[in-house]
């Protein structure tokens, strides 16, 4: 009983250091990663055939704005991956410790 108080309190230790040193180590800007929600649809309808190249331009424009869209989003998911991966590295390494003592 007393000894599994120790670990307890062993670590949480370990954790409040992991996180003050997290803390320090992250950017200034902090990562928002934000509730998967169904993204607004955006529709664009098929050109009919004599329609002027204006809308054409504006509906290539439009996917590209789309694609940098994704493309922001695709780089949010991995950033907060890569934080997922280190907090489960760290994880397995307080396990390893903590078989230790």
């Amino acid at each position: 009983m007393r000894n599994t108080k120790f670990i307890l309190l062993l670590l949480a230790l370990v954790l409040l250091a992991l996180a003050s040193d997290a803390g320090r180590a992250q950017s200034a800007a902090p990562i928002v990663v934000q509730a998967a929600s169904p993204a607004p649809v955006t529709t664009v309808a098929a050109a009919p055939a004599g329609q002027e190249p204006g809308s054409i331009q504006a509906a290539i424009k439009l996917l590209e704005q789309m694609k940098a869209s994704n493309a922001e989003t695709l780089k949010k998911q991995e950033a907060a991956l890569q934080q997922l991966d280190e907090m489960q590295q760290a994880a397995e390494e307080l396990k390893i410790f903590s078989k230790r003592g």
